[in-house]
């Protein structure tokens, strides 16, 4: 047995209208609050995503190129030094054989 009272009927639309209310309100509320955010976040002058990875991409290409220079730089400088290394080693024995002994000289005394 089904009654119908118009009291109950009341009350059931006025609290779906209070809550069609409430939800909107709640929107209202969440994009006055994102509206300050944003806001906020604009005077503090922060970077965006997308400028955040372009910077973070060309700091690892500086480093991947800052350690290439490294290698690059430590290998030249071993060359160097086998190039300084087989340069000394003729020069010195140039230099045993081509010494005179003290005292003596080659052109005759007058």
């Amino acid at each position: 047995m089904q009654t119908r009272n118009p009291l109950l009927n009341d009350l059931a639309k006025v609290a779906g209208a209070a809550l069609g209310v409430a939800g909107g309100m709640k929107d209202e509320l969440e994009g006055q609050i994102r509206g300050r955010i944003d806001r906020i976040l604009a005077q503090m002058d922060l970077v965006t995503r997308e400028e955040f990875d372009a910077a973070r991409e060309m700091a690892v290409k500086a480093r991947d190129e800052q350690e290439d220079l490294r290698q690059e730089i430590a290998t030249l400088r071993a060359e160097l030094e086998t190039l300084r290394g087989a340069r000394k080693a003729p020069t010195a024995a140039k230099s045993k054989t081509s010494k005179k002994p003290a005292g003596k000289t080659s052109e005759p005394k007058a």
